[in-house]
Order: C-alpha cells, then structure tokens, then sequence
C-alpha cells in the first residue's frame, strides 16, 4: 500500500493558486489499487479534492508575489 505523502492536518498551499492561500488536510482517499490518492483540503468552509502533484507544503512566492 501506498503511504500518503501529507497527513490529516498538515497545512498546504495549491500549487496553482495564484492567492497562494494556506489550506489543511483533512482527509484523503486511495484509488486505483494504491497507486493514486486523491486529498480533501479545506479552506474556510469549502472544502476541494486534489492529486499529490497540484500540493505543495512550500508557498510559491513568485506566484503570489507576481500575480
């Protein structure tokens, strides 16, 4: 089985958000027989689904400097 690459808790940031807000991890499932996980991160109230390579625990200072 594949470990996750982020705990539940863990604080990050979309690689593609250009607002480079701070989101939590609060849950993850495994697909595809445990090749894939997908993670819940939640940002105030809402609450989005994302694959490992869109996450980062860095924030992107040229993008959010930058846009």
């Amino acid at each position: 089985m594949k470990m996750s690459d982020f705990k539940i808790g863990d604080y990050v940031y979309l690689k593609t958000d250009i607002d480079q807000y701070k989101r939590i991890v609060t849950g993850y499932t495994v697909r595809d027989n445990s090749e894939k996980v997908v993670y819940l991160l939640s940002l105030g109230e809402e609450e989005t689904s994302h694959y490992t390579c869109e996450i980062s625990t860095e924030v992107d200072v040229v993008l959010k400097t930058t846009n």
